[in-house]
């Protein structure tokens, strides 16, 4: 589980729905069998031409990921080869950075977020070490930071934010959308200093004085409280962990995306800092289509990739649980609910811009009355750029 944006962890045509998870583990057990991809043209022998990213980019490649390994950054851990490195104390991962197993004539080196950082944003950390390359971070955080600390993202292996609100679907028969919460009195737990929060007060949705932001995280509160109270949560991870993990509940919960309800963020966007575009121009040119094709490339075949990172997880020993059935259940829900899949173009990986207008629309006036500094005139092309995206990369099914 990621803690979101602000206080460190999603087009139109979607529309809010009442989602209750009941999966049976015979289910979860064939998540490999999923959707067909189609990854663009057939990749070049690894080491020539546009997979030869020797002399192009920094040897190491840093990515500063946003929390501990999971399936969520599956686009990151895929690049890894078999012959890496794990720093268990400094929770990171060294090894030659691989397209179909062979070597790129790079390494990258993936690093753990969130607690293993102090829950810094990445922004921060790649204004503390130039040596990172990309960090992820969600839009709405890379709009809030624009002025102190600009960064700008060239890749989006995520459609959608998988943030969620959740409830017990046995308790509130009633409630089929995040603004049916609203119409109680009933409490919502979050992360406190949540921009998508700010959205749903603001925008009526939800009511302030109904909100709660002492949310930490553990289900605890929502078991003790019997379901009576309605939680942050991820799409991806907690309708299972309550229903399969979280022993003193278990049983399905109903939850909708906080996208739903117009909030148009992205999640886990691949940003580089502003000042270090021109710089990185070349490298990106090859990185980015490269990694589009390893999220197809994982979405299909996600095994041996889920390995790594349950490897990971045990290594780094901070406190995180972790299970097999808990990465392929977000996978599944990945695919299932789009939060990976192709743009309205048929692209994976790229930006619509005019959905990160309205997005900038929506939080500037936010962080305004949080008397927290924009870069005056902020616009799409601040946040993100297509430039670096091969528009052939596609995932289909």
């Amino acid at each position: 589980m990621e803690v979101p944006n602000a206080a460190p962890p999603r087009p139109p045509r979607r529309s809010g729905r009442l989602l209750i998870v009941a999966l049976a583990m015979a289910l979860i057990a064939a998540m490999g069998c999923s959707s067909a991809t189609n990854t663009g043209p057939a990749a070049a022998p690894a080491g020539s031409g546009a997979l030869n990213l020797k002399a192009v980019c920094p040897d190491p490649v840093v990515v500063q990921t946003s929390w501990f390994p999971q399936s969520e950054h599956g686009a990151v851990y895929q690049l890894l080869g078999a012959d890496h490195t794990i720093d268990a104390a400094h929770k990171r991962v060294t090894g030659p950075l691989v397209v179909n197993g062979h070597s790129t004539g790079v390494r990258i080196q993936v690093r753990a977020g969130g607690p293993a950082v102090g829950f810094q944003s990445s922004a921060a950390l790649m204004y503390q070490d130039p040596s990172i390359t990309l960090g992820m971070m969600n839009p709405d955080q890379i709009i809030q930071l624009s002025k102190t600390q600009p960064v700008i993202g060239v890749v989006a292996p995520m459609e959608l934010d998988p943030q969620i609100i959740l409830w017990d679907p046995a308790r509130h028969p009633g409630w089929h959308t995040i603004a049916d919460i609203g119409q109680t009195d009933a409490k919502v737990s979050y992360f406190g200093g949540s921009t998508y929060m700010e959205y749903l007060i603001g925008s009526g949705i939800l009511r302030k004085r109904q909100v709660d932001g002492s949310y930490d995280g553990s289900p605890a509160a929502f078991v003790a409280s019997g379901g009576t109270v309605a939680v942050q949560a991820y799409a991806t991870n907690e309708p299972y962990t309550y229903q399969h993990e979280v022993t003193a509940w278990g049983k399905p919960v109903a939850y909708q995306l906080v996208y739903d309800t117009g909030y148009p963020n992205y999640a886990n966007v691949l940003a580089v800092r502003a000042d270090k575009k021109a710089a990185l121009a070349s490298c990106l040119a090859r990185l980015v289509p490269i990694i589009q094709q390893a999220q197809t490339q994982f979405m299909t075949a996600p095994a041996a990739t889920i390995g790594l990172t349950l490897k990971l997880v045990d290594a780094y020993k901070g406190g995180f649980v972790y299970s097999k059935n808990n990465a392929n259940f977000a996978v599944e829900q990945m695919r299932r609910l789009g939060i990976v899949a192709n743009g309205p173009d048929a692209t994976l990986g790229n930006f619509d811009l005019t959905r990160l207008a309205r997005l900038i629309g929506i939080v500037v006036p936010i962080f305004a009355g949080q008397h927290k500094p924009i870069k005056p005139g902020l616009t799409s092309a601040d946040v993100a750029t297509n430039e670096f995206i091969n528009p052939t990369i596609s995932l289909r099914g």
